[in-house]
């Protein structure tokens, strides 16, 4: 077994079957845990359910605690931890257990929250990179969005802008088309709703 000092309170600890985890210097006293000794199945067995999955379950709920985040960005946030896969899988499972772990609730929320700042796309691409899956993306796009289409979301931002087509030059109506495609809408329903109000 390789023993490796992190920090002054934490060792990490490699056998030789390629299995690591992570201890504090006091746990690594206690089982006697030091270079080239012996690590018997019963003591490992002992440290995996009676440290690491308990220490494991606890980091996901006070990650979750602070913030709602997705399965992805959980396994993230515990892999930089340095707790390993069968762990992790562990943890995950036991907050979705208690539902407290839930991407396409999520996802939903993270819609209704955005749906007024930004375009379906912008707000698909994010989803995206948060590590949600596509189709909990659509669905939740789909539930949220039914009574209003893109254009009704740009005519909104225009009207929150005070923006008179009537009055408009050219600059402005540039302007207003560059802020709109920040937001992440189409071209077409940008120009299709500032012609409309020209």
């Amino acid at each position: 077994m390789q023993v490796t000092e992190l920090d002054k309170k934490r060792i990490q600890v490699v056998l030789e079957d390629g299995v690591n985890f992570v201890l504090y210097k006091g746990e690594g006293k206690r089982y006697d845990i030091r270079e080239e000794a012996e690590l018997s199945q019963e003591q490992y067995e002992e440290i995996y359910h009676e440290i690491l999955v308990k220490r494991a379950r606890r980091r996901t709920l006070h990650l979750l605690e602070k913030m709602d985040r997705t399965e992805a960005q959980l396994r993230m946030k515990l892999r930089q931890g340095l707790y390993g896969e069968e762990l992790i899988d562990n943890a995950i499972e036991y907050v979705k257990s208690f539902h407290y772990l839930d991407d396409a609730r999520y996802a939903r929320n993270y819609v209704r929250s955005q749906r007024d700042r930004k375009s379906r796309r912008k707000i698909q691409a994010e989803l995206a990179g948060k590590g949600i899956d596509r189709e909990l993306v659509e669905q939740a796009l789909e539930e949220e969005y039914r009574q209003e289409t893109e254009r009704d979301l740009i005519l909104k931002w225009v009207e929150k802008k005070h923006y008179s087509g009537e009055q408009a030059d050219l600059k402005e109506k540039q302007r207003m088309y560059q802020f709109l495609m920040r937001k992440g809408f189409h071209s077409d329903d940008i120009l299709h709703v500032l012609d409309y109000l020209t």
